[in-house]
């Protein structure tokens, strides 16, 4: 890398969004359930069978240590992560809308069956789960959400310092025009997600909780806008966008520093498919073992994009790069 590695931004923001407010919705389940201890019965359904039928009895503690301790861990994965790694908007909104949906799911499926537990004499007669487990995927894809629209984003970073002169040029005339564009899928995964939906959406009718049909049509959604991708060069920069309109990856031209084709090894590099943050700190949209964009940015940052003909497009990227800070400069 030829530019420094400063870190990320907004650190209290993350600390906040990534630790404080997931911690705080875990502890207010806590609170909540404690309250209702004199009226639940003892011991309590902590699970249900596939017919959706209570088959497993303990103490509220026990129904309430798997959320604290998954929810915990897990917002302190996050908060790491946006913390030290954090310098793309995205790896940020993505850690805190993830931490602080987690939590809120496990703590509306926790209060959700607890609460079909009150004043019952004999926790085999609790309600299916179904239908709180519906609602609580629902509130947490909507918490999610709003967490990661509301956290800060990193500031535009343009710079006017020539794009290295090591890194691949396009061979274009003075006057010619070009832009270039690719989808990328990853097969493996959009099989794997089409059999968990048709898995979940057989186990919902199965059920009969028509509530349970939300979780293969989230897959389906997560599956098409993950592991689909189209990707352009042009006079925008370098944009990388899914089928439904988001996520959207943009790199403007006057933020490049390099733009080179590598070889990225999803699993080696990143930890698997999808969008990813690997240990350096980059940011990939890795759909499959092979040839990639790789963009050093303003800013310390580092994009990885997989893509065919990633070559081609590298070299046009830079070859624009370099027009845009001339007419600037003109």
């Amino acid at each position: 890398m030829t530019t420094p590695r400063p870190r990320p931004p907004h650190r209290l923001a993350t600390t906040v969004t990534a630790l404080v407010v997931p911690f705080g919705v875990l502890a207010a389940t806590v609170l909540v359930a404690r309250a209702w201890a004199p009226r639940l019965p003892d011991p309590v359904a902590t699970h249900w069978s596939g017919a959706d039928v209570p088959d497993g009895f303990g103490s509220p503690a026990s129904l309430l240590a798997v959320p604290l301790v998954v929810g915990g861990l897990l917002a302190v994965g996050m908060w790491a992560l946006a913390f030290w790694l954090g310098r793309d908007t995205s790896t940020r909104r993505v850690a805190a809308g993830f931490a602080c949906g987690t939590a809120a799911f496990l703590s509306a499926t926790t209060l959700g069956t607890l609460h079909g537990q009150l004043d019952l004499a004999d926790a085999a007669a609790a309600p299916g789960v179904g239908p709180t487990i519906g609602l609580a995927l629902g509130v947490a894809l909507a918490v999610g959400v709003v967490v990661a629209l509301v956290v800060p984003r990193t500031p535009h970073q343009p710079t006017t310092a020539p794009v290295d002169p090591t890194a691949p040029r396009a061979d274009l005339g003075a006057t010619e025009r070009a832009a270039w564009s690719s989808t990328v899928t990853s097969r493996a995964a959009l099989v794997a997600g089409g059999v968990a939906a048709l898995t979940t959406a057989g186990l919902a009718i199965g059920l009969r909780t028509p509530a349970m049909l939300l979780v293969p049509a989230a897959l389906l959604a997560l599956a098409t806008a993950m592991f689909v991708l189209r990707v352009s060069v042009d006079g925008r920069g370098l944009v990388a966008r899914s089928p439904l309109g988001w996520p959207t990856l943009h790199v403007p031209l006057d933020e490049v520093v390099a733009t080179r084709a590598v070889t990225v090894d999803p699993f080696g590099e990143f930890g698997g498919w999808g969008y990813r943050v690997g240990q350096d700190g980059r940011v990939g949209v890795v759909l499959r073992r092979g040839e990639a964009i790789e963009v050093e940015r303003t800013g310390g940052r580092v994009t990885v994009v997989t893509v065919d003909d990633a070559a081609r497009a590298a070299s046009l990227l830079n070859t624009l790069a370099d027009r845009a800070r001339s007419a600037t400069a003109g």
